[in-house]
């Protein structure tokens, strides 16, 4: 872990375990729900899968987003592929350039709160999303105390 980012190299499916399980963990260290943690877990396993089938190679970064009133992970999925020539198209739902039943990029869009993607013929695709949960005031004032206590 580095400044509280996780980094897992995607080159096969048997990566989508750990990629997932990762995003689950950092998800409970955050406090989401666990529906919550499946939801970001499945958007991971969606933006892997997808540098499997169409690059074989890339990275997935899970980091840690702390604010006053809410905590947050984004998750950002990088390949040096030949990127994606329509955007647009790839976003919609039942467009794929593969079989499967996956979700693809418009079911990881669905799945978390903000969701951008970045991509030019030749130099790769970056995803980029976040999930986030409001803290609510009881745990801001637990964490406020705790912090009182921990200096005093």
């Amino acid at each position: 872990m580095r400044n509280g980012a996780v980094h897992v190299s995607i080159t096969c499916d048997g990566d989508l375990v750990p990629a997932r399980a990762e995003g689950r963990a950092l998800a409970d260290q955050l406090g989401f729900s666990r529906t919550e943690a499946t939801l970001i877990a499945t958007a991971i396993s969606e933006i892997a899968r997808n540098i499997v089938v169409h690059v074989g190679k890339g990275e997935v970064t899970l980091q840690p987003r702390y604010e006053e009133r809410r905590y947050g992970l984004t998750v950002v999925a990088e390949d040096s592929g030949r990127g994606i020539r329509d955007i647009e198209s790839a976003l919609l739902d039942g467009v794929a350039s593969h079989r499967g039943l996956g979700l693809g990029l418009p079911g990881a869009r669905r799945l978390m709160d903000e969701f951008e993607i970045e991509s030019a013929p030749g130099q790769g695709t970056t995803v980029r999303m976040t999930k986030w949960r409001v803290r609510d005031e009881l745990e801001r004032m637990r964490e406020a105390r705790r912090r009182r206590e921990g200096s005093a």
